[in-house]
């Protein structure tokens, strides 16, 4: 036997092994009823606002502020101070720079649990600031949240108006669905033109910068979308003051019914953090008060993101049960190694989860059956297209013990799907075309998120899911689809990643996509792509991308990660590269780095939440995504493994 088959048989061998420990590990992890809920980690604004909203919630009482849970107001506080940078700022993904808006947040919080000015870690924060522009360099939402305590001067923050509810053409729903849920209770709060007070003496002086303008700057030509919404917004603060009041009332009464609407069979207002905080602070200028229905539950359903187990403290931007399962389920399916059957508690489980109430997206699409599948343990209003796919893919490995009532979901999702591509032959997370440019210029739209465009991944997922499920390749939906990715491809043969970060993930799910839909692995595109995705691989044998890949427009490198390293081995074994030396020294290292108890260590941020603003880890994606690229190395080994008898 010659060494090199030695050695391929010794690669197989320990994949092999690998797959059993890592499949072994996951279904440990697993809940009773059947589904897998990670941990959802992201930055310190979280804990930085759950301090503001305390503030809010317990204003000072003659000038000394002492909130009835200090304890975890201190908690929080250590949580925050855990992850300050060595030069005093706070990062918004882990190894990345200081950014001035975290930064800005934890400096306020900080301070107002008691931390002194004139301790180190505050001159660090503060000179950090100071140095990326000041407290004027922070974005909107970080004003706008000052301005309620009179931190930040109200004339120089965005107008969030209430009226843009009565606005004809359903303005609303040409906001990202997460962009309307923030910004629906927002205008309530905003209308109310609050002044909350805060503890005697206490203020941000120090963070302001007298060499830069308090407000924002037009663009130098005269005419841009940007200028025209500044100066909307400059008549808005007009209306503010002389618009009819009656006009007024009846755009927070809208807003109010809209809000409250889109907590019913859901956890929370879109159930999500930010539209949950700004829920409860609109709720309580309404005059709700704490023991009301709605207020109560509204606080019930944002305590519950908090994890305080004694050794950690931090806030869940929201739950990801569906999500985490979905992925896990089709790993586990795709190793064959899951004993016979157990994965039918867990179709089941994901089965009682399909939507079937009308949401948000149903304005565009009046006329669609409802179904898909949500992030979360409960959001009907929202459900989303990558998750739909997702599950659909689930649910061709995993099989319930109800066989016609998985058929008919399964059919209404397929359905469903379809009736969600956009215009483009693309698919968006929630909404169909929800990309009209204009909007990202509103002065509020500096959380990088104001549209749900189309993007390669989803469109890539959901082209594998259609096609694994019985649609035709030569459809015109699946035809435009696949000339959607081919147009979107970048120049040097990568795909943009949306929801993952970023063009490792992007180009794994649009090969996968294109093969799925039977485009031949010797098509220029898919040679550039796998090329593409051997020239970035690290010298470890596996991949890693930063975050700081969507300041630049291009591929950063970053230390290996687990998840990454398993997207790529997928996006190379679906363009058709099964054996190069990449694809071995990358399963190679997800082989050599997994732990003896069959999980992998990941400590970087391998998800998306706002390009360039927020970013996730999910904790489970260090586990599923290896086994699946593990699992599907090994079916390119030893042919048959893995299919269904």
């Amino acid at each position: 036997m010659s060494p090199s088959i030695q050695v391929a048989d010794a690669l197989v061998a320990g994949t092999a092994q690998a797959v059993r420990r890592a499949t072994e590990y996951l279904l440990s992890v697993r809940h009773q009823d059947g589904y897998w809920w990670g941990d959802l980690t992201a930055d310190t604004t979280l804990e930085s606002d759950f301090i503001l909203l305390q503030l809010w919630l317990h204003p000072p009482v003659n000038g000394i502020w002492n909130p009835p849970d200090r304890a975890k107001i201190d908690r929080a506080v250590h949580s925050i101070l855990a992850r300050q940078l060595p030069d005093g700022g706070f990062n918004i993904y882990p190894n990345g720079p200081a950014d001035v808006s975290a930064t800005v947040k934890a400096y306020f919080a900080l301070k107002l649990a008691g931390l002194d000015p004139s301790d180190p870690r505050m001159e660090r924060a503060r000179e950090t600031i100071l140095s990326l522009g000041g407290i004027q360099a922070a974005n909107s939402y970080v004003k706008i949240n000052l301005s309620f305590f009179n931190l930040y001067p109200r004339q120089y923050v965005p107008s969030v108006p209430p009226e843009m509810i009565l606005l004809p053409g359903n303005f609303i729903y040409q906001m990202s669905s997460w962009t309307r849920a923030i910004v629906i209770p927002l205008s309530i709060v905003q209308s109310f033109n609050p002044s909350r007070p805060v503890p005697d003496g206490f203020d941000l002086k120090e963070l302001f910068r007298e060499d830069v303008s308090l407000g924002f700057e037009a663009d130098s030509r005269f005419f841009t979308w940007r200028n025209l919404f500044l100066l909307l917004d400059r008549g808005l603060k007009v209306w503010e003051r002389l618009g009819p009041a009656v006009l007024r009332k009846k755009a927070i009464h809208r807003a109010e019914r809209w809000m409250l609407d889109r907590t019913r069979y859901s956890d929370g207002l879109a159930a999500i953090y930010p539209p949950m905080m700004y829920l409860i602070m609109a709720l309580d200028l309404l005059g709700y008060p704490p023991e009301h229905p709605d207020r109560a539950e509204a606080q019930r359903q944002f305590d519950a993101l908090l994890v305080d187990d004694g050794e950690r403290f931090f806030f869940q931007p929201c739950f990801s049960p569906v999500w985490d399962t979905a992925i896990a389920a089709f790993a586990l399916g795709e190793s064959g190694m899951a004993p016979p059957g157990v994965l039918e508690r867990t179709a089941d489980w994901l089965l009682s989860k399909e939507v079937r109430r009308k949401g948000d997206w149903s304005v565009k699409r009046p006329n669609v059956e409802p179904s898909g599948w949500y992030f979360e343990f409960a959001n009907e209003f929202y459900p989303d297209i990558d998750d739909t796919a997702m599950v659909l893919l689930a649910l061709q490995q995993a099989l319930g013990s109800r066989a016609s009532e998985q058929k008919a979901s399964v059919r209404r999702a397929i359905n469903w799907l379809l009736a969600m591509q956009s215009r483009d032959g693309g698919w968006a997370a929630f909404d169909v075309d929800n990309d009209w440019k204009p909007l990202s210029y509103v002065p509020f739209a500096d959380h990088n998120a104001m549209l749900d465009p189309t993007c390669p991944d989803i469109t890539g997922r959901v082209l594998e899911a259609l096609c694994a499920h019985g649609v035709d390749p030569q459809s015109p939906a699946i035809r435009r689809g696949v000339e959607y990715l081919i147009r979107t491809q970048e120049q040097d043969g990568s795909w943009y990643g949306r929801w993952g970060v970023n063009y490792i993930y992007g180009t794994f799910l649009a090969v996968r996509g294109l093969r799925a839909a039977g485009e031949s692995d010797r098509e220029a595109y898919i040679l550039r792509a796998a090329e593409w995705l051997r020239s970035v691989q690290n010298q470890d044998g596996g991949w890693g991308e930063s975050c700081e890949s969507y300041n630049r427009n291009t591929y950063v490198p970053a230390p290996s990660t687990p998840s990454q390293t398993a997207w790529a081995i997928l996006g190379l074994i679906a363009a058709g590269d099964t054996n190069s030396i990449s694809v071995q020294k990358g399963i190679e290292y997800l082989v050599e780095t997994q732990r003896g108890d069959g999980a992998w260590d990941e400590d970087l941020a391998t998800g998306t939440g706002f390009p360039m603003v927020f970013y996730l880890s999910y904790h489970l994606y260090r586990n599923s995504f290896p086994l699946l690229a593990l699992s599907t190395y090994l079916k390119t080994r030893v042919p048959g493994r893995g299919e269904r008898g």
